[in-house]
């Protein structure tokens, strides 16, 4: 079922559903790796890796959930419960929507496992069903399938719609002079994808950030308002710095995760769709993973009237000085990746289509070993 208006399809089949989270599941363990191996590199702190693969975690537990919420679709199971829709166009992960479904039963997950019976007495009555009647127990495993769904919900750190901002001590650059990183994340409701943000900064208020009872709120509510894949790094930073005279941003950056190609799931335009359909892989090889890093920092700091005496501390950011990209990007820089398993990279490496010249390429080879071209 796909509705050509907004290029969203559910997965009907029960095969078919399991196929695409067990492929889910082992890209995002492919990513902890590929960040283990940027740290190596000297490309990020051990600080940044484990803020990125502890929201990369969250994104695994929120797709464990979602399987097991849709563990029996397309079985006949005595409740019409829908499918999981994906975005096959732009991104190739869930809509938005299945995310804020999640949410609300989140809230419920409680109130649901308290009248459900236990695991247990389902898995005893499933033994009943086989034995005793000769039946598959559909119904039985379905109603499993919710319980251990609302028991993924409980325990927590799923990658939500929003994820509120977080703050870690990075160290003192003097006295009166705080060093911090903050991060956090939404899933873009446009572009069904996961967004990462990570902002370093400095702050000079009379009281640390994370425990100034009138600021912390602020920031948060700020930065999660302008959490919008759309707006513009520059636009975020400098809006940052505007409001908070006594907080200056030194370094924005921003993960795109995504979009996720699969000739078996994804109706993607360009070369990554023809490189999957000639590479003709295996099951759970069939995929490849984009993702764009947009880089914004400080370049120096000037000095603005604030008020009859008083002056304010104001960032001047580097734009990007390539054929004046910068003004178009907001950003310092930007960078894109890919990871692929290693059948698909070779097909990619021989077709060598315009535009991966500059595309850091992660390949994913035997036993899970990740190497980089």
């Amino acid at each position: 079922m796909t509705d050509p208006a907004d290029e969203r399809a559910g997965l009907t089949d029960t095969f078919a559903s399991r196929r695409y989270f067990r492929k889910f599941e082992a890209i995002t363990g492919h990513l902890s790796r590929v960040a283990a191996f940027m740290e190596a590199d000297s490309r990020l702190t051990r600080t940044e890796v484990k803020v990125l693969t502890g929201h990369v975690a969250a994104l695994t537990f929120t797709f464990r959930a979602l399987s097991m919420k849709y563990l029996m679709v397309g079985r006949d199971t005595g409740r019409f419960f829908g499918s999981l829709m994906i975005d096959v166009r732009d991104s190739g992960f869930p809509v938005a929507s299945e995310l804020m479904t999640m949410a609300n039963d989140a809230q419920q997950a409680p109130t649901h496992l308290a009248n459900m019976p236990s695991e247990e007495a389902l898995k005893s009555d499933m033994v009943r069903t086989i034995i005793s009647d000769r039946e598959i127990p559909t119904k039985l495993q379905f109603a499993l399938s919710q319980r251990k769904y609302y028991e993924e919900l409980l325990k927590g750190h799923l990658f939500w719609v929003r994820n509120d901002p977080e703050c870690q001590w990075l160290g003192n650059v003097s006295d009166t002079r705080r060093r911090f990183l903050l991060h956090w994340a939404a899933y873009d409701t446009q572009t069904n994808l996961p967004v990462i943000y990570l902002m370093e900064l400095e702050d000079t208020g009379k009281v640390s950030l994370p425990k100034d009872q009138r600021r912390w709120p602020e920031v948060q509510a700020h930065l999660m308002a302008q959490a919008l894949g759309g707006l513009k790094l520059l636009t975020i930073a400098k809006g940052f710095d505007d409001d908070f005279d006594d907080l200056h941003p030194k370094r924005l950056r921003r993960y795109h995760i995504g979009p996720m190609y699969s000739h078996e799931f994804t109706r993607q335009s360009g070369p990554l769709r023809q490189v999957l359909e000639d590479a003709q892989s295996p099951e759970g090889q069939d995929w490849a993973l984009v993702w764009t890093l947009e880089d914004l920092t400080s370049e120096r700091v000037i000095e603005e009237r604030s008020g009859w005496f008083g002056t304010v501390e104001r960032e001047v950011f580097a734009l990007d000085p390539f054929a004046g990209r910068g003004a178009e990007t907001g950003a310092s820089q930007t960078e894109r990746a890919i990871i692929l398993p290693q059948r698909p990279f070779q097909v990619l490496a021989e077709q060598n289509p315009p535009g991966f010249a500059g595309v850091t390429k992660y390949v994913v080879g035997e036993g899970g070993r990740v190497l980089r071209y």
